[in-house]
């Protein structure tokens, strides 16, 4: 994948180098292009029938809610690419969500606007994987979101995310020739900020990952997996460990938001998770169950980044219930998690596991990064504390 390089502290004449762009006609690859002029996913896990959440090999995925048009989808990737939604053009989607990281950022804790002195904000969780994201039924990682178009919103206009307000980010669309002529074919409009959550949503609908080693493996190709990852794979979904009771194949997810008794960070106040958002004394540090899909590539791990390693978070989960839970906190930790026995599972257990997640990494549909964003400015994903 080419690299791409930060937006610094340099001005540029916004819209000047802005070539003419023609929205795609084809839907991702994957997807079929309907009569009504829509994209609709298509897997061998059609073939498939099953009840929800079966959490079987030979499971049917759910149907997602809404479909788009080719132009939509390609819409948003064009604007998720788009230093030109931050209000002092330096930050886009992609920041935070970066193609060769599994579209997280490879920090425990996520970077935002920047700051009077010139540092970027440090959040105080991480940005979760967006691959498989339009199957969710919680988005964010306390869960506040019930749907990508309301989703794609929340960033944009957080203080200590991107920054932005509507006003601001209207009048940068409306005095964009290109993405007045984009948004024309994507939607037959002006631009409009309901559009561009629309167009957004569309875009990460298109990020799949469903031809990984193990869907060979789901598929019926029983060499696609080595033997330690079966037997990884046999421990996963174990009564014993019980992985697979919230990570629930074919997703690796159950979108649910469950209190595992994850530690907080050193010197770090406890994260209510979604119990900040509600009176409910069972949300308290509760966060929604992340995806395993590309596991390997999206380090560090939890909602803050307190795991390093696979090897750890492994190991968190069988060691005693909530060991690491911080101290003088009241949390009505998953039934899930073990009891209060200790560790059940065996070293080589453990390692297999590890070796078992392996397999669920794919990217190969991953999108192509645009050379150069309609507005003119820099594609600038990439951010850290020392660059401004």
């Amino acid at each position: 994948m080419r690299k791409l390089l930060f937006l610094g502290l340099v001005s540029f004449p916004l819209f000047a180098h802005a070539d003419s762009v023609e929205l795609s006609k084809l839907c991702p690859p994957s997807f079929e292009l309907l009569a009504d002029g829509k994209c609709k996913l298509r897997t061998l896990y059609d073939f498939y029938d099953s009840p929800e959440e079966h959490g079987g090999v030979k499971v049917r995925l759910p149907e997602l809610e809404t479909t788009y048009t080719p132009q939509q989808i390609d819409l948003g990737r064009q604007l998720f690419f788009d230093p030109l939604l931050s209000p002092k053009k330096d930050l886009s989607c992609a920041s935070c969500h970066q193609p060769d990281k599994g579209f997280a950022d490879g920090r425990g804790q996520g970077l935002g606007a920047r700051q009077p002195d010139g540092s970027r904000k440090e959040l105080s969780r991480g940005a979760p994987t967006l691959w498989n994201v339009a199957f969710l039924k919680r988005l964010m990682w306390d869960g506040r979101a019930g749907n990508l178009e309301q989703q794609a919103l929340l960033p944009l206009f957080n203080p200590d995310e991107m920054a932005n307000n509507a006003n601001q980010l209207q009048k940068d669309l409306d005095a964009s020739p290109a993405y007045v002529d984009l948004f024309k074919q994507a939607f037959d409009s002006s631009p409009t900020i309901d559009n561009l959550a629309r167009a957004l949503a569309a875009f990460q609908t298109s990020l799949v990952s469903f031809n990984s080693r193990y869907d060979r493996y789901a598929y019926g190709d029983t060499t696609a997996l080595s033997d330690q990852e079966v037997r990884g794979y046999n421990v996963f979904r174990g009564f014993v460990a019980r992985c697979s009771q919230c990570h629930i194949p074919p997703l690796f997810t159950d979108s649910e938001l469950a209190v595992i008794g994850s530690p907080s960070l050193p010197g770090k106040a406890p994260d209510p998770g979604a119990g900040g958002l509600s009176s409910d004394p069972h949300l308290q540090g509760a966060f929604r169950v992340p995806t395993l899909r590309n596991i390997s590539v999206t380090a560090p791990y939890f909602h803050a980044g307190q795991f390093t390693t696979l090897k750890d978070v492994v190991h968190f989960y069988n060691d005693n219930r909530g060991h690491a839970a911080p101290k003088d906190e009241k949390l009505k930790i998953h039934w899930h998690i073990h009891m209060t026995r200790g560790p059940e599972l065996s070293k080589q257990d453990e390692e297999d596991i590890v070796a078992f997640l392996a397999s669920l990494d794919d990217q190969s549909l991953a999108p192509a990064v645009p050379k150069t964003a309609p507005s003119g400015l820099p594609v600038a994903p990439v951010l850290n504390l020392e660059t401004p």
